[in-house]
């Protein structure tokens, strides 16, 4: 691939965001719909594994609350008109910070189930919730990066990877929901919780590090000269 297909291709943080008021007010209402939809789900999912005694389905709530963290991040940044920027680079790191956290979490409560041996009970609720969110996360992440496109905006595709990652997480808690439920293989859910770890904390570093595009294209930009 030459240099100059490599440029238009990519896109970087340093390069300025469009300031199409269509465009900015079309990812304030995705932001504002990601609060709405996770403060539901973090209720129910944190409401139905205390009822159960589910830890994934707490946990599953608690992810929820920092998606909500990360959606009042980004619709900061959206606000920001002229400044925004200059505030991109923050928002980008808080996102990170965001991952970084629930990689922490997901680690210390996956382990905890595993030695405890704490099997939930049947939560047909939860797997509701679970199988909700598996539908609803894909298709507003892909509407997100949409909005990150046309914005040039690396702190909103890191949040669409979150929103990606919050998919991930509910077919996990789906399946260890539905595992439990019928075959009582109390196990599935922390063991698969704990093979996402690395996933989310990679995610979080990039974020750190101003970079939301995958490996080969990383190596893209560096080969073309185009600052990371």
């Amino acid at each position: 691939m030459s240099s100059e297909l490599s440029h238009s291709a990519l896109q970087s943080p340093d390069r300025p965001i469009t300031r199409s008021p269509d465009v900015l007010a079309h990812g304030r209402r995705l932001e504002y719909l990601t609060l709405a939809w996770n403060s539901l789900e973090a209720v129910a999912a944190i409401a139905a594994g205390l009822i159960a005694g589910s830890i994934a389905l707490v946990g599953f709530g608690l992810d929820s609350v920092i998606e909500c963290f990360s959606g009042g991040v980004l619709l900061w940044r959206l606000r920001a008109g002229e400044e925004g920027e200059r505030r991109e680079r923050l928002a980008l790191r808080l996102v990170g910070a965001s991952f970084i956290a629930l990689a922490i979490y997901v680690t210390y409560d996956a382990s905890r189930s595993l030695v405890r041996h704490e099997p939930p009970e049947k939560s047909w609720f939860g797997i509701a919730v679970a199988m909700a969110s598996l539908i609803a996360m894909p298709l507003l992440a892909r509407a997100k990066r949409r909005v990150a496109a046309q914005l040039n905006s690396g702190a909103m595709r890191a949040d669409s990877r979150q929103t990606d990652l919050c998919a991930y997480l509910s077919a996990i808690l789906l399946g260890g929901l539905l595992l439990n439920a019928l075959l009582r293989w109390w196990w599935a859910d922390p063991a698969a919780g704990l093979v996402m770890v690395p996933i989310i904390g990679r995610e979080g570093v990039q974020a750190l590090r101003g970079k939301t595009c995958c490996d080969e294209n990383c190596e893209l930009r560096v080969a073309s000269g185009e600052p990371s």
